[in-house]
């Protein structure tokens, strides 16, 4: 959350000076920024899918752990990456067409 702030009070700025960021630095910045950000928040939410079946299907212990709020914690965590990827798409496509 720290990386989507910065990179929105970063984008607030430009648009309050009238500035486009189309510096080539700042923008391959946002996009690798954005990749790993993506990629670490898919890689988290398909750990926390795995462990999730793991304790309801394959060990059947969901009356002794909290399932439903494990399966909730997955869903906001693909939720979260279905959020962060269109933004590194648009910047990746930012990047490539420059």
């Amino acid at each position: 959350s720290v990386w989507s702030i910065s990179q929105a009070i970063i984008d607030i700025y430009a648009l309050l000076v009238r500035r486009s960021l189309q510096n080539y630095r700042v923008v391959s910045l946002f996009a690798i920024g954005d990749g790993i950000t993506s990629t670490l928040t898919f890689a988290a939410a398909c750990a926390s899918a795995g462990i999730t079946v793991l304790i309801d299907n394959d060990l059947n212990s969901c009356a002794h752990n909290h399932c439903l709020q494990f399966e909730t914690a997955t869903a906001m965590a693909f939720i979260s990456w279905f959020t962060t990827l269109p933004s590194f798409l648009l910047n990746f496509w930012s990047l490539a067409s420059r």
